[in-house]
């Protein structure tokens, strides 16, 4: 009887908040719109991570063939968008010009290949982004590497048949170690996990835990302050209704449509950027008990807020730092020891490292314990929390 009474205690208060929702048609918009929005709009961002189209400066003051070659080979492929000019000052104006590289090709480049002794090509690239610089002289290097190759494999085509029969009399292991040196060494490389290399695939816990939070969290934090501002809160806590039931009844709510909004962020993934899942029960757990601590979040900012303008500023204090620091779209090995201890007290951080190791490495309980019992504990605490700061709203 006692069960009975407690459940339609709690079926009640969240039968209300049911009918809050629904008739506020801002709430719906944020529920029903933004999270395949995000989807997309994240999805797209993090499908590729190479860069196409850089638009860059290039000048040949050497002007000999090895130069025209090589500026043919630059203008080849997709990752730069090359404008020739002949007026380029070092360091060049990159801001000015609107490119993000320049390469200078010296009088005298294609001569000094030739003679044994050839001269450095000068390269300017904007560094500002850390990420995309490296990229960037990677693929210059690349070029130029291939450029090299195809030199190497003309000169030996046109050696005289003299010199090829003199090759013919040295000693076999001579001519391997000749033919070794004059080719690339190559590594034979596996990547494992994730063999494509696809950024959308690491980054998805990334993109559901980021829309999770930042409904669940903002949403939930104005739900008692709400009632607090209205004046409907004391009416509500003079009833019979126990402060657990007031709990459990603002937060059910949101855990439904949450559900309804993983399954749609794992459609609009699974078929629009055609991400695998794997292990649905383990991934359905994850899920479940990190909304559960992200709920329970948003009601203990929402019982420490007297107004929901109070509740969204805590949120909003609360999920930035979170979402730069808890690894949902970067390795925390990149970040510095003492805020990587600072990210694991972040829920998404748990939430992302278990996602991960479940859906990409295909790990077993032993890897993600931890992490599930942080999400759990986290539940535990906010909704323990909450019920005791209603204690203290009612006294």
């Amino acid at each position: 009887m006692r069960f009975r009474n407690s459940f339609q205690a709690i079926t009640s208060v969240a039968h209300k908040e049911f009918i809050h929702i629904y008739r506020d048609w801002r709430i719906l918009v944020l529920l029903l719109i933004l999270p395949p929005v995000f989807t997309l709009l994240f999805g797209h961002a993090f499908e590729v991570t190479s860069s196409s189209n850089v638009p860059a400066l290039l000048q040949n003051n050497d002007r000999s063939p090895l130069s025209e070659e090589f500026t043919n080979e630059l203008h080849s492929g997709s990752t730069f968008t090359w404008k020739e000019t002949g007026a380029i000052q070092a360091p060049p104006n990159l801001l000015a010009a609107g490119a993000k590289a320049a390469v200078i090709i010296p009088q005298g480049w294609g001569a000094s290949l030739k003679n044994g002794d050839p001269i450095p090509l000068p390269v300017y690239l904007d560094g500002s982004d850390t990420n995309t610089a490296s990229e960037l002289e990677g693929r210059l290097q690349e070029k130029l590497g291939e450029f090299q190759k195809q030199q190497r494999d003309a000169m030996i085509e046109s050696l005289p048949e003299e010199v090829i029969e003199m090759g013919k009399k040295l000693p076999t292991d001579v001519r391997k170690s000749f033919v070794s040196a004059m080719t690339p060494w190559d590594l034979k490389t596996h990547v494992l996990y994730n063999p494509k290399q696809r950024f959308i695939d690491y980054v998805v816990p990334g993109i559901i835990g980021l829309i999770l939070q930042l409904l669940t969290v903002t949403l939930t934090a104005c739900t008692i302050s709400r009632e607090r501002e209205s004046g409907t809160l004391s009416q509500l806590m003079v009833t019979s209704l126990r402060r657990s039931e007031v709990v459990i009844g603002k937060m059910l709510p949101y855990l439904v449509i949450s559900i309804i909004l993983i399954l749609i962020v794992f459609l609009v993934a699974g078929l629009y950027f055609h991400v695998r899942f794997y292990h649905y029960a383990v991934l359905s757990l994850i899920c479940l008990l990190f909304l559960l601590c992200s709920l329970g979040l948003g009601l203990l900012i929402s019982t420490f807020s007297r107004t929901q303008t109070q509740a969204i500023q805590l949120s909003v204090f609360f999920l930035l730092p979170v979402f730069v620091l808890s690894g949902a779209f970067a390795p925390l090995e990149q970040l510095p020891a003492p805020i990587r201890y600072l990210s694991e007290t972040f829920p998404l951080t748990h939430f992302c490292r278990a996602f991960r190791l479940v859906n990409l490495y295909h790990a077993g309980p032993m890897f993600y314990l931890e992490d599930l019992i942080f999400l759990l504990l986290g539940a535990l605490i906010t909704f323990f929390g909450a019920a005791v700061l209603l204690k203290r709203i009612q006294e």
